[in-house]
């Protein structure tokens, strides 16, 4: 696949504002993985893993008798992913700077999972697909992906945050190649060779002026 940059890079502030959205990511992002079938024993690939929050997650639900593995192709994530575990004590966790399609591992993993990545692929369904090569058979493949298109309605309106959430889905249309790849979850599974995914979709909803945030969407499949 063509290799396309991550936009928003990995500066000390970029890396600051993955983790804060991480927190707020957390919950859907637990639900998808135990869906998915995670279990305490079993063996996490978390593909595009930036400062490790999925992976770290991900220890938690597998346990010491677990392990997970956390590959990006950045050198700075994979550093403060590594600090972050040795500062969490998390012994079944290791990272790798790599790229999906090219990493080798000597087994394969019972869920391969990836946050917020098919957007910012040139293909996803070739990334879908490299995934579900790392999986062993009956194993599953995840990905949790945000709808930034479409309106981000408020009751009552609220002209300031429309205009916000339009600079941002432009800002977005003009740098991701699939800003569209949440709404387009079951085509990738298909496309990729994964048919009849699991999805499911969630949206955070403001208490203030009850503001209907982007919308999560999430899918998996047994490979």
């Amino acid at each position: 696949m063509p290799d396309v940059p991550y936009i928003l890079g990995h500066s000390e502030a970029e890396l600051r504002r993955l983790s804060f959205q991480a927190a707020i990511l957390k919950p859907i992002t637990r639900r998808l993985l135990l869906e998915a079938g995670l279990a305490p024993g079993m063996r996490v690939l978390d593909l595009g893993c930036g400062t490790g929050d999925v992976s770290l997650l991900a220890a938690e639900l597998v346990g010491p008798i677990g392990a997970v593995v956390g590959i990006d192709r950045s050198a700075a994530a994979v550093a403060a992913a590594r600090n972050r575990a040795r500062s969490c004590g998390h012994g079944n966790v290791i990272f790798h700077q790599a790229e999906a399609e090219a990493f080798d591992h000597r087994a394969p993993f019972d869920l391969v999972i990836g946050r917020y990545v098919l957007m910012h692929q040139a293909d996803p369904a070739a990334m879908i697909r490299a995934a579900a090569a790392h999986a062993r058979p009956g194993g599953a493949v995840a990905f949790h992906e945000v709808a930034t298109y479409g309106e981000c309605p408020t009751w009552p309106p609220n002209p300031l945050l429309a205009q916000i959430w339009d600079w941002i889905t432009k800002a977005f249309a003009s740098v991701a190649p699939h800003r569209d790849a949440a709404g387009r979850l079951i085509e990738h599974f298909h496309r990729a060779g994964l048919l009849g995914p699991t999805l499911f979709g969630e949206a955070a909803v403001a208490a203030h002026c009850q503001v209907v945030g982007p919308t999560q969407f999430c899918a998996w499949a047994r490979v």
